[in-house]
């Protein structure tokens, strides 16, 4: 039997048998360590600054996106790919200036339930998918229960949509419309 040491690194180990050969293992990594998503925790500043700078501008080449963390363009490839399958990148999107297309016109609206148990508020949260106005839909802890963000073309189309179909969402009960005179910051 041969008495052997062995020094182990990341994803092989060499051993040196009795007689003094040097003799290489591959190790099949733990599947815990390479399939388990990563958690914000697990970034680091170079993460931070990809994930910022595409943020800012999601259509940098990867040359340029080296170029801002100090990275080759190789490394940066990976943590963006790694970044995409953990759900830290959702996608990419072109920001539209809807005031030149004519939709200009924003409310931000205060819905009450009449019902608050979780049949209720999963009808009441697929319903308003399917309403195209509404830009965002915030469940809220406050004396309301969910706040849109509804984007229209004036006022006379937003009359419209809060009769027709946002009072006519699932167990609305109440609504309090609040309209936007001016957009100061929108990210």
């Amino acid at each position: 039997m041969a008495q052997a040491s062995t020094i182990a690194d990341f994803g092989r180990s060499k051993e040196i048998d009795k007689g003094g050969q040097l003799i290489y293992h591959l190790r099949q990594m733990p599947t815990n360590l390479t399939t388990k998503p990563m958690i914000e925790d697990q970034l680091d500043r170079i993460d931070r600054n990809i994930l910022s700078a595409l943020a800012r501008d999601g259509r940098l080449s990867m040359s340029e996106l080296a170029g801002k963390v100090g990275l080759s363009k190789t490394p940066v490839q990976a943590r963006v790919k790694r970044l995409e399958k953990d759900g830290f990148i959702r996608g990419y999107q072109a920001i539209i200036d809807r005031e030149r297309m004519g939709e200009g016109h924003v409310a931000f609206v205060q819905v009450k339930l009449s019902d608050t148990r979780s049949a209720a508020l999963d009808a009441f949260n697929r319903a308003v998918q399917a309403v195209p106005e509404i830009e965002q839909c915030h469940m809220m802890a406050s004396s309301f229960d969910y706040l849109l963000k509804v984007r229209t073309t004036d006022i006379a189309a937003y009359r419209r949509v809060l009769g027709e179909r946002i009072s006519a969402l699932p167990h609305v009960a109440q609504t309090s419309t609040f309209v936007a005179m001016e957009t100061v910051k929108d990210r």
